[in-house]
């Protein structure tokens, strides 16, 4: 009785075929978590001599989805094993153009794309072992070179993809497809314009150095912290803490300070004093703040402390130094420590600072 009712056939196919085909594809989306889960340990296993400073977990997070897409693509292939077209359909075959060949075709290309995306995913995370040594070492190339070197395989394995689809599935000739870019490059080149020079800007980062991962820039529209150069962009953690994307080519061709690279800070700032302070007053709140800024640890010698202008509501007091540091809150401290020096300084010498201000004099009219 069980057996006749397996033997009906439906479309060309019988009941038994369906519960195979249903069977495997209820499988696959049960069981291909766990089986990628499974495969990702034992690949870690393999290779951990050469991962042990990021982990399995990291190696996990990152493969177990593309790991997971395939087996559950290969689940699904067995499963079409049991079932096919109705002969009454009369379709094409596999090799003439009609469903089969679409379905076949659509289902190679997807197994192609899961494939790259696996390899992706582990280069990503050789990328971040990489990146982690780099971390440890006190050359800030090597911070510049592992992002460039992984974006630099991952396209490259995009490129390789995108031939193995055109020559293996789709049955084109690849010598002739790259023969005809070289008489099609100029309408390519005119069409990706903006992508080659971003990738053109990349190379000259890497070869020129204007600056490293972990450097201070500041150009007209942003100050920050480079945090990865990439192909067509370089990544920017602001002092706001925000994440700005800008073009290789952008980069280039902005006027760039290098902060970090700088020997020192400077700052200047002027003080107000009233007028009722005396000469000798003055004198001797010059030679003090000099004396101060000359015992700092970090400013640089030679500070300059002038009484520089007899203002409409002041007695002007430029202060200039230079801080050895190359720290932004090194400087801000050292800042800091000045500000509230001279406010002493000030207040010791029984002067104070003026405030913008207008004096009103009333005469009385002689009769």
């Amino acid at each position: 009785m069980v057996i006749d009712v397996l033997q009906q056939r439906i479309l060309g196919n019988t009941v038994e075929d369906y519960l195979w085909f249903a069977g495997l594809i209820l499988a696959g989306l049960i069981f291909k978590n766990l089986i990628s889960r499974i495969l990702t340990f034992l690949l870690f296993n393999v290779l951990k001599k050469y991962f042990k400073t990021i982990g399995v977990k990291k190696f996990v997070e990152l493969t177990q989805k593309p790991f997971s897409a395939t087996l559950f693509l290969i689940f699904i292939y067995i499963a079409c094993r049991y079932v096919h077209f109705p002969d009454e359909w009369k379709l094409a075959s596999e090799s003439e153009f009609g469903l089969r060949m679409t379905i076949k075709l659509l289902f190679q290309v997807v197994t192609v794309f899961f494939i790259t995306w696996t390899i992706i995913r582990i280069i990503d995370y050789i990328g971040l072992v990489m990146r982690e040594r780099a971390n440890k070492t006190t050359s800030k190339m090597d911070d510049l070179f592992v992002p460039f070197f992984a974006s630099s395989i991952k396209a490259i394995t995009v490129i390789i993809s995108i031939l193995f689809i055109l020559g293996a599935v789709f049955k084109l000739n690849v010598a002739s497809i790259i023969a005809g870019l070289g008489i099609g490059g100029l309408a390519i080149a005119l069409a990706s314009k903006d992508t080659l020079e971003n990738l053109l800007g990349s190379f000259l980062i890497f070869m020129d150095k204007p600056f490293v991962v972990g450097d201070l820039v500041k150009t007209d529209s942003l100050r920050g912290h480079i945090e990865e150069v990439g192909f067509r962009s370089t990544k920017v953690r602001t002092i706001e803490k925000t994440l700005v994307i800008v073009p290789n080519k952008k980069m280039m061709d902005a006027e760039l300070e290098n902060q970090t690279e700088r020997t020192f800070y400077r700052h200047r700032f002027v003080i107000g004093l009233v007028y009722s302070t005396t000469a000798d007053q003055i004198q001797n709140i010059i030679q003090q703040i000099l004396n101060m800024l000359n015992e700092h640890p970090l400013v640089n010698e030679n500070p300059n402390v002038y009484f520089t202008n007899l203002a409409a509501s002041a007695l002007e007091i430029e202060v200039i130094y230079f801080v050895k540091t190359q720290e932004l809150s090194d400087f801000e401290n050292t800042r800091q420590e000045v500000n509230f020096a001279v406010m002493k300084i000030v207040a010791d010498n029984k002067s104070d600072f003026a405030f913008p201000s207008t004096s009103v004099y009333i005469e009385k009219e002689v009769k």
